[in-house]
């Protein structure tokens, strides 16, 4: 079966396409032009996702070495993300359906994330056999679920107001770096000392073990974008340029730290053996390293995508269209979904 994926929820415009559950291709054109803005702008990524979308499925589907003709399935995202931007990629997947006679499949981007473990599944890249404790983190979105083999999950766990990516890049701003800040943190961390200063942990337990855990599993990050704003504020520019790494890795160490704490403990909390990390987010060098540590001293198994998967791509959405129906689900020819902006809440089934 050969499915082709497309992904449109932000500021990535991709493509794939899934031949017989192996990734043949996967296409991604990331925006550069909300740089200068600090920001994405919604307006211009539906923009730039119009220019772009024909030639990005063009060149996916001559990557993967087949026609569109050979397409079995067509999948994409239908929410959450930016509306405008969601619509243009859904749109444009139902009517290449359409038009080809071939069903469509619908996929929420935040499951696709979820379930990004099982691209190319197999070989190097093991994926979890049984249930597994998810933590999905990226720019909109943090969160962390509990995930069973028949592809249900139950979120346990969810940001109160910022998403670990929001405090990277709005802390990075205080810092006068360029957008996306996460990942220059992350290069500038590599040579500072997260010991530098203490920024807080909030929503955290006093217990020195996870296995003793009595927080919840939620999240936020408003405090430490205030507090990181009010110790700025009390230091000279030329203090905070001399100590850049020192600054960036404690701030690092803030975030990273809540994610791997809370993660490792809504495993023992469940009594499950196996972790997965997703989302743009789950790149961080840091936080890998981090969470594999965690895993390996409290035996527990890492899984974690390539980090090409980690961002937004449009693999992880055709990867689930392929397990949903090879799971049982029944691909229609329906052309009719409605885009979604916001991520439901409790039991859920991909």
């Amino acid at each position: 079966m050969n499915i082709l994926g497309i992904e449109t929820s932000c500021d990535e415009t991709s493509g794939a396409v899934l031949c017989s559950g192996r990734v043949c291709s996967n296409v991604v054109s990331s925006q550069r032009c909300h740089a200068s803005f600090g920001g994405v702008v919604p307006e211009l990524a539906s923009r730039e996702h119009e220019r772009l979308i024909v030639s990005i499925v063009d060149a996916a589907v001559t990557e993967a070495n087949i026609t569109k003709n050979d397409l079995d399935v067509i999948a994409a995202t239908a929410g959450p993300g930016l509306i405008g931007a969601v619509m243009v990629g859904l749109c444009f997947a139902q009517g290449m359906a359409y038009a080809l006679g071939i069903p469509f499949v619908p996929v929420n981007h935040i499951e696709a994330h979820i379930f990004s473990p099982f691209i190319d599944a197999g070989g190097s890249h093991p994926s979890p056999d049984g249930a597994f404790v998810s933590l999905t983190v990226s720019g909109g979105h943090t969160l962390i679920s509990v995930v069973t083999t028949d592809l249900s999950y139950t979120v346990i766990g969810r940001t109160l107001d910022d998403a670990a990516g929001e405090a990277f890049d709005k802390t990075g701003k205080m810092l006068g770096l360029p957008y996306p800040a996460g990942p220059v943190i992350d290069k500038l961390s590599e040579k500072g000392d997260p010991a530098f200063h203490r920024f807080p942990r909030a929503l955290t337990s006093h217990s020195q073990t996870s296995r003793n855990y009595h927080g919840n599993f939620d999240f936020s990050f408003s405090g430490l974008k205030t507090s990181v704003l009010t110790w700025l504020q009390k230091q000279t520019p030329a203090f905070i340029e001399n100590h850049l790494p020192d600054i960036a890795a404690s701030i690092q160490g803030a975030i990273v730290s809540v994610l791997v704490e809370k993660t490792i403990a809504a495993a023992h909390s469940r009594n499950i053996k196996a972790v997965s990390i997703a989302g743009g987010v789950s790149a961080n060098s840091a936080l890998r390293k981090a969470m594999k540590t965690a895993c390996d001293n409290e035996g527990i198994t890492l899984y974690v995508p390539n980090a090409i998967y980690s961002t937004d791509n449009a693999a992880m959405i055709a990867t689930l269209a392929g397990l949903k129906i090879s799971r049982g689900m029944r691909a229609e020819q329906s052309y009719n979904v409605a885009p979604y902006a916001s991520f439901p809440t409790g039991r859920r089934k991909a």
